[in-house]
């Protein structure tokens, strides 16, 4: 039964909880502590690396897209899709050994992703390789979790002092970023 604009989503408010509007906080502000470091790099003629400086720039756009994704709950609706389209090609039955696949192949394609921009990065100060690593773990995280598979919810739905556990995994990874973008433009101009 058709419930939404694609089966059981309709465009609206992902997660209006507490942690959800947290979440999008720390979205807001990681990206406004990049735009800063790259404003303050461009004004001052600050010498980086062409590697690094893109870093910087493609992890701020990364983070507008996830900003905005975490409250619209995008990645519900192609996860809908893909559940149609197992059920009508008849292998939803089938679809823990996809899932498991998906995860494997997702770890991949985050370690190649993060050792790619590790080469490209390499020798930039370590800051830089820190917002690196938050960057790769929040992508991954968001991937698999927009896998939607019961057994991952499962376990990411747990709490941990009150929080929910894919809070602390998803905002942990922005700390990790603001404080390394943070310490990168102290670094560039100090």
């Amino acid at each position: 039964m058709n419930h939404g604009f694609v089966v059981h989503w309709s465009p609206g408010i992902g997660d209006p909880s507490l942690g959800g509007w947290l979440t999008v906080f720390l979205y807001m502000v990681a990206g406004w502590t990049i735009w800063r470091l790259l404003r303050e790099w461009k004004e001052t003629h600050a010498c980086t690396a062409r590697s690094e400086h893109w870093f910087w720039k493609g992890l701020l756009i990364g983070l507008a897209l996830l900003g905005i994704n975490k409250q619209l709950d995008l990645q519900s609706a192609l996860t809908e899709v893909g559940r149609i389209l197992a059920d009508r090609q008849g292998w939803y039955a089938d679809r823990r050994q996809l899932q498991m696949a998906f995860i494997a192949g997702i770890a991949m394609l985050g370690l190649t992703l993060f050792a790619v921009t590790l080469h490209l990065t390499w020798g930039a100060p370590a800051s830089t390789l820190w917002a690196l690593l938050g960057g790769t773990g929040l992508l991954m995280f968001v991937i698999i979790r927009a896998a939607s598979f019961h057994h991952v919810d499962a376990v990411l739905g747990h709490h941990l002092s009150g929080l929910r556990i894919n809070w602390l995994l998803e905002m942990g990874a922005l700390l990790v970023i603001i404080g390394s973008a943070m310490r990168r433009r102290r670094q560039s101009f100090s």
